[in-house]
């Protein structure tokens, strides 16, 4: 039985390769369902396909199905570009191609995906018809490539691609991730601060909080669930305190002044950004806040691609504050889902939101674009922390960017003294 798992939390497998390859017709071999469209005329498939299926031994995946990459035209320029984002959040790349076929397209696809530092395995499809070449071979085992000879129309080879998959599959693919439950021992409580507000999905919680729920019972500990209005409440009525306050990041100046100082306090926010992405670089890159002039321009990011309501917090809230911090008016540019500028010099600062319905793949690609055209990119929980002048006690869960946090400030204290 599939587990109803999220995409954000599956370990994303995309094929990619030529036009008419049999790309399509591996997936619904695998899957064992009709999920992509099968013709014999090239470019049938044009956006990604996905499908989500419990793979065993791996766990919850997520195939992706991509047009091909040799694509010509216009509209083939949309659907390569469609497909190189889909090599942004692979956690495996699957390269299909056929038996007895690779050349300088092949080669340059490889070079791509292993720029992304992305395990790569060749599927060797139609074997029913040819067989690959003694040079393919030797290509292979020169680059230790793992490869596997099938037939997505007979099915042959089709279990000795699934062995493959979890033969290369990153480790701890087939484990949980890690949350929250390192935060709160066995025994002990964590407090969950949840608002519902206009931005909660209606008549359901944030996935991202069900996940930390289950995170916390996963490691046998205690969770108790509470509204802003309600946190008072709770911390009134326990015999002990909790060992950790996670809250919303739009209330946590709130939250913090209700919950003592001895009580770690940190948000949902900046669990992702450890999880997702990388919470010291992230800290670093909130640091730079202070280094903004009015006028500047600032790039937000959103992954959701939900209707902009009143008071949002991507262009309504964190603007307000930022130009609170900053003493003056800034400029502001908003994108969302995979849209991204490729150019990102006229920003000094990116702010991105949590990514919880992305994978961490895709997420770390972002930031290492960013890190590559050197500008600065942080995340909402940070920055809102930071405005608030919060951010220390936020980070003190997290040893690392506490001490980055830490380390930035004594640079600026003894730049200030040397002048």
């Amino acid at each position: 039985m599939e587990r109803a798992t999220s995409k954000g939390f599956r370990l994303h497998i995309g094929f990619f390769g030529r036009r008419n390859v049999g790309k399509s017709s591996l997936l619904n071999a695998i899957t064992k369902q009709t999920v992509s469209i099968v013709s014999d005329v090239p470019g049938t498939t044009t956006d990604p396909v996905e499908k989500p299926m419990e793979l065993q031994p791996i766990g919850p995946v997520l195939f992706v199905d991509t047009a091909g990459i040799d694509d010509v035209g216009a509209l083939g320029a949309q659907r390569i570009e469609k497909t190189r984002q889909a090599i942004a959040r692979a956690d495996i790349g699957v390269m299909v191609t056929e038996a007895g076929v690779w050349g300088e397209f092949e080669e340059k696809l490889l070079a791509e995906l292993r720029t992304h530092n992305i395990p790569v395995a060749v599927a060797l499809n139609k074997a029913d018809l040819q067989q690959p070449t003694t040079e393919q071979i030797t290509r292979f085992q020169q680059e230790k490539l793992a490869s596997v000879l099938l037939s997505a129309t007979t099915g042959e080879g089709i279990d000795a691609f699934r062995e493959l998959l979890w033969q290369i599959a990153p480790a701890g693919s087939d484990e949980s991730p890690t949350i929250v439950r390192d935060l709160v021992q066995a025994g002990q409580t964590a407090i969950f601060v949840m608002p519902i507000d206009k931005e909660a999905p209606k008549g359901r919680i944030k996935n991202l909080q069900v996940q930390a729920i289950r995170d916390l019972l996963d490691g046998e500990s205690l969770c108790i669930v509470v509204k802003d209005a309600g946190l008072q409440l709770a911390l009134d009525n326990m015999k002990t305190p909790p060992s950790l306050v996670v809250t919303d990041a739009q209330v946590f100046d709130k939250v913090a002044k209700l919950t003592p100082e001895a009580i770690p306090l940190t948000a949902f926010s900046i669990l992702l950004s450890r999880l997702k992405g990388d919470l010291v670089a992230q800290t670093h890159a909130a640091l730079t806040i202070d280094e903004l002039h009015p006028g500047d321009r600032i790039l937000i990011a959103e992954t959701c691609t939900h209707h902009p309501i009143e008071e949002d917090i991507g262009r309504v809230k964190i603007p307000r504050w930022l130009e609170k911090h900053v003493g003056g008016k800034l400029e502001f540019t908003h994108v969302k889902g995979r849209d991204f500028p490729e150019d990102l010099s006229p920003y000094k600062l990116v702010i991105h939101c949590g990514a919880c319905i992305w994978n961490r793949q895709e997420m770390m690609s972002r930031i290492h674009e960013c890190q590559r055209q050197q500008v600065p990119i942080t995340n909402y929980g940070l920055v809102i922390a930071l405005a608030q002048g919060n951010l220390e006690r936020a980070l003190a869960p997290f040893p690392e960017a506490l001490a980055a946090f830490h380390q930035a400030n004594a640079t600026d204290a003894k730049a200030v003294l040397a002048n």
